[in-house]
């Protein structure tokens, strides 16, 4: 009995990290890799300007062209915000 347990609890363990890791590699999509690619090229912290404009992306489906601006081009991409009583600009 505490074999099977065992296994089960491995078994669910084992479940858990996979769904977690397939959820984070299929958040991202070559369309929105590449826009942001572009729209981060000349940021001073890409790393986080590349992470913000894929949440960004994946939740708009698009991204302003150019690396800075045009943000009337995807209303949604520029209207979102980290705190809504502060509104700072979410997506870069």
């Amino acid at each position: 009995m505490k074999s099977l347990s065992t296994t089960l609890t491995l078994l669910l363990l084992l479940s858990l990290v996979t769904s977690s890791f397939l959820q984070t590699s299929m958040a991202s999509s070559a369309f929105c890799n590449g826009k942001c690619k572009v729209r981060c090229s000349k940021a001073s912290v890409k790393d986080r300007c590349l992470k913000y404009c894929g949440l960004c992306c994946e939740e708009c489906h698009c991204v302003p062209s150019g690396t800075y601006g045009n943000k009337d081009e995807c209303p949604c991409y520029r209207d979102k915000v980290t705190d809504p009583t502060k509104k700072k600009p979410k997506c870069p």
